[in-house]
């Protein structure tokens, strides 16, 4: 961990987010036919939520990644009920979906503590079973993990969200001069002298269509779910994915992302948003800026200029617009500030709500308790 500018920075590597298992429950125990005696039923393995746990430490510390659960104990003339096979206990991060090797979704741990039964143990031998035991529960899952983090880089490629990381949390993710650095999610936490702590997340470069798969977008807009705002970075001059690709002015960029935002889940128009408008630095920049503010002021009085599909059917209302460039360092304090004013008046937002609703409950108590 280092020092610098009055935070200290933390890095955090790339990780996995996705991780297929093969569980398995365990099988029962052998009955006793002559004494009527019921075998142990056989272990369950379970997924149990763990703050710090990561799938990328699963894989480490179990590379087989194969789950089994104990076998349950014979039924013997000293113990006719036989014992229950020891669980299996595989602890996962919160924010973990579980999906059947169809990829459907079976179980979700949000919350640390939570629990999934992942493979439920066989019966042990009994009457029923002709005192044979039965095999327990096997199947293959997925884990896939929605990436939690307070603030979420929204962006089409090169429009140096990498960049802005490395500036505002000394990560040190890929930077460089073409589309598609970032093909997995990195972190960086900024860490306050006053202690707060607020993560942030660059996720993989957007491009046109990701709503419908194309590119990695779902693989990316599954991680935009669980982000508690959206910070959208914006090239200034405008964005091009390639010779072949239509040229996108800024105000058209902003635009276009809201539109894949809205496609894949409209909800996502409702969180806490703020727009960086990167490389200021470039030429024309000043001037660039002041025909985006009038664009993004008054969106209505453009929009006969833009393509149809471009539009999208509601607008993203930032908190606030911040003229920013990586590459001069221009603005990064003060898009800081502004993240975690917003972020505090969120946190305040909420606990005001919560307040209330105490409050009306003990009012609705009260009246009630007067009635009886």
């Amino acid at each position: 961990m280092v020092r610098c500018g009055g935070a200290a920075l933390r890095r955090y590597g790339n990780f996995i987010d996705d991780l297929r298992l093969y569980v398995r429950g365990g099988t029962g125990g052998m009955g006793y036919p002559r004494l009527g005696g019921e075998g142990g039923r056989g272990g369950d393995v379970w997924f149990i939520a763990q703050e710090r746990s990561t799938l990328k430490s699963i894989k480490a510390r179990y590379p087989q990644k194969r789950f089994v659960a104990g076998t349950g104990a014979n039924s013997s003339v000293k113990a006719l009920k036989g014992e229950k096979g020891k669980d299996c206990e595989v602890h996962v991060p919160p924010g973990i979906s579980v999906l059947d090797d169809d990829g459907k979704k079976i179980g979700e741990l949000n919350g640390a503590g939570e629990r999934f039964l992942a493979a439920r143990g066989g019966l042990g031998g009994s009457l029923a079973t002709n005192f044979l035991p039965c095999k327990g529960q096997r199947r293959i899952v997925h884990l896939d993990l929605k990436l939690i983090a307070d603030v979420g880089l929204v962006g089409f490629p090169n429009a140096g969200k990498s960049s802005l990381l490395s500036k505002i949390s000394k990560a040190k993710p890929e930077i460089a001069n073409y589309a598609f650095t970032t093909i997995q999610p990195e972190l960086g936490k900024i860490m306050y002298e006053d202690f707060k702590q607020i993560l942030v997340a660059d996720l993989p470069g957007l491009i046109e269509g990701a709503h419908k798969n194309k590119g990695r977008g779902h693989k990316f807009l599954k991680h935009v779910e669980r982000t508690k705002h959206l910070l959208l970075v914006v090239d200034i001059s405008g964005f091009q994915l390639s010779s072949k690709t239509q040229f996108r002015t800024a105000f058209e960029t902003v635009l276009l992302l809201t539109k894949e935002l809205e496609l894949y889940n409209e909800e996502l128009l409702t969180k806490p948003a703020l727009l960086a408008i990167n490389k200021m630095d470039l030429p024309c920049a000043k001037d660039n800026l002041n025909e985006l503010m009038k664009q993004l002021q008054n969106p209505e009085d453009f929009l006969h200029l833009i393509e149809e599909e471009v539009i999208p059917e509601n607008t993203i209302d930032f908190r606030d617009i911040i003229p920013i460039s990586t590459y001069t360092g221009e603005g990064i304090e003060e898009l800081k500030a502004c993240v975690r004013r917003s972020l505090d008046e969120e946190a305040e937002q909420e606990n005001e709500e919560y307040r209330k609703k105490k409050l009306l409950l003990l009012h609705t108590s009260g009246e009630q308790m007067n009635k009886g």
